[in-house]
């Protein structure tokens, strides 16, 4: 019987390891959109695709993760906080030992569109292939023409800083094989031009899903149009649904107002702050009107899911008799405070200043189940992104240094709680939890 059961087992294991190296690791085998760049005929038709490449890699944010805080552009060395450990990123300049000098056009599209680096070594998903492989070839070589004429910085890469077994790089042949099939982007038909360009931008390029979305125990999201809406665990910031109306769908807004929101980081009643200002900063603020409008097109098109008997709108106010009082007293509380600290700037009525202080009435952000960003702002301050369109933008100092744990929740339970709002009470010991969280 053990012999029986060895065996089993035995063969079970090999069937797994080969699956996970056929459908994991060799699953680039036989791609047949690998070939070299051509030259161009003309200096101009050269320089007309490194533009290209310049405007693609913009809107795919590569500057945003592999640019260090005060570093040399595109030379690695940020930090990605995750529940797994820390990722950091690498050098994409054209130096030859330290950056991707060395590679080729062939080597550049393997690693978006197949996730594997130029030495055959699989690259972790914190660099976003899943999103990436959708990116067609020529745009790929566009980018690739980009990034080889940009200053080379020879800078050393730095080792992950991940658990055990997370620092099994051979593991994610396994992670692959689940989770992870390539296909470029396939436009659909029955839908117009703009929305496809849209997808293609917000798929692929943009990689919303990226952020805005669920992850399950092995870090894996329901795909490329999973806007579900998820915790950032390590950032401590949560990336809202852009399928609920409840939450970030662009159909609270009109398309000019979605549309300045993402390219100005600001519209009448919103703006943008933590990880998303930084998008809007350093990609789409870059991005023309008309690539704008075909991604707002593609987001306010998305079906709108109805809350269910969990969201939100089921968290608001206990009607227990021996809470009532004390929840009373705290939003008394929240609001003498709001009128000490808040009212100059958001006015008597929370209806806020256009263009320069956002709403708190009927403001989806302060309501939802998460209160990460609320806290996140209150404490360490809001910082709309300076754009071309909003150079000086308005911005939120912050409280953490002026009022206590129990005080900002009493002000944020209130500004939850009035003016039509409904959310659940925030306690003293939720805030203190993000008294201590990293700023970047």
């Amino acid at each position: 019987m053990f012999i029986r059961i060895f065996v089993f087992t035995l063969f079970l294991l090999i069937g797994v390891s080969l699956y996970a190296y056929f459908f994991g690791y060799r699953v680039d085998e036989g791609a047949s959109s690998l070939s070299a760049v051509k030259t161009r005929d003309t200096a101009s038709d050269q320089a007309a695709l490194i533009r290209r490449g310049e405007y693609l890699t913009r809107a795919a944010n590569c500057f945003g993760c592999h640019t260090a805080r005060g570093g040399a552009a595109y030379a690695g060395g940020r930090i990605l906080r995750s529940e797994y450990g820390n990722f950091v990123s690498p050098n994409i300049t054209p130096d030859i030992v330290s950056g991707i000098g060395s590679w080729t056009a062939d080597d550049f599209w393997l690693a978006l569109h197949f996730g594997k680096a130029k030495d055959g070594r699989l690259l972790y998903p914190a660099f976003p292939y899943p999103n990436y492989t959708q990116i067609r070839r020529p745009d790929a070589d566009a980018m690739y023409a980009y990034l080889k004429t940009i200053p080379a910085i020879s800078q050393k890469n730095r080792d992950h800083e991940l658990r055990f077994p997370y620092n099994q790089r051979r593991l994610l042949a396994f992670w692959r094989a689940m989770y992870f099939k390539p296909a470029e982007f396939a436009e659909d038909k029955t839908k117009s031009p703009e929305w496809n360009r849209g997808a293609y931008l917000i798929q692929g390029l943009g990689h919303c899903s990226a952020c805005h979305s669920q992850r399950n125990s092995f870090g894996a999201n329901g795909g490329t149009s999973d806007f579900s809406g998820g915790e950032l665990a390590q950032m401590q910031w949560y990336a809202p649904s852009l399928q609920h109306a409840s939450e970030a769908h662009l159909l609270n807004w009109t398309q000019n107002e979605a549309a300045a929101l993402l390219k100005a980081g600001v519209n009448r009643n919103a703006a943008m702050s933590g990880p998303m200002a930084e998008v809007v900063f350093d990609s789409l603020q870059y991005l023309t009107d008309a690539d704008i409008s075909a991604m707002t097109s593609y987001l306010r098109a998305i079906p709108v899911k109805k809350a269910g008997e969990d969201s939100w709108l089921d968290q608001i106010l206990s009607t227990a008799d021996s809470n009532e009082a004390m929840q009373k007293d705290i939003i008394l509380q929240g609001g003498v405070l709001y009128k000490t600290h808040c009212m100059d700037c958001h006015g008597s009525q929370g209806e806020g200043f256009a263009l320069a202080y956002p709403s708190l009435r009927g403001n989806h952000s302060l309501q939802t189940n998460s209160i990460t960003n609320s806290l996140r702002i209150i404490l360490a301050g809001g910082f709309a992104p300076a754009t071309q369109l909003n150079p000086r933008p308005y911005s939120m100092p912050p409280f953490g240094p002026v009022l206590t744990d129990a005080e900002i929740a009493a002000v944020l339970s209130y500004v939850r709680n009035s003016w039509g709002n409904k959310g659940a009470i925030v306690t003293s010991s939720e805030v203190n939890h993000y008294r201590t969280v990293p700023l970047d």
